[in-house]
């Protein structure tokens, strides 16, 4: 039986139809490790590993830490985008906002 931690990444993956071995490549881990944190009852990933995957699965890694207290997953998908755009260099900040601007006028 698989921790929380395990549901909520196998959970969130497959909402990205992604693959384990997909995952894990861009995690930088193995598959075997994806697997055992997805399935194992004692699965204890560091917090580094936890931000590696998050930053895949578009969300934080205190939403895959924290059982209680952690976001839903959209508030946490919000922080992981916004942790995103803080690295982005200024002019593509500005396109992003100019993009942003031209999607909120097709919605209404």
């Amino acid at each position: 039986m698989a921790t929380p931690v395990g549901d909520k990444i196998r959970k969130l993956r497959k909402a990205l139809k992604m693959s384990m071995e997909t995952l894990a490549t861009e995690a930088d881990m193995s598959k075997s490790y994806v697997w055992e944190l997805e399935n194992s009852d004692d699965a204890n990933p560091t917090m580094d590993k936890l931000e590696r995957l998050a930053t895949v699965l578009n969300t934080t890694a205190e939403f895959l830490a924290y059982n209680e207290q952690a976001d839903q997953p959209v508030d946490a998908f919000d922080k992981a985008f916004f942790r995103n755009y803080k690295t982005l260099q200024p002019a593509t900040k500005q396109q992003l906002l100019e993009i942003l601007k031209t999607l909120k006028k097709t919605q209404g």
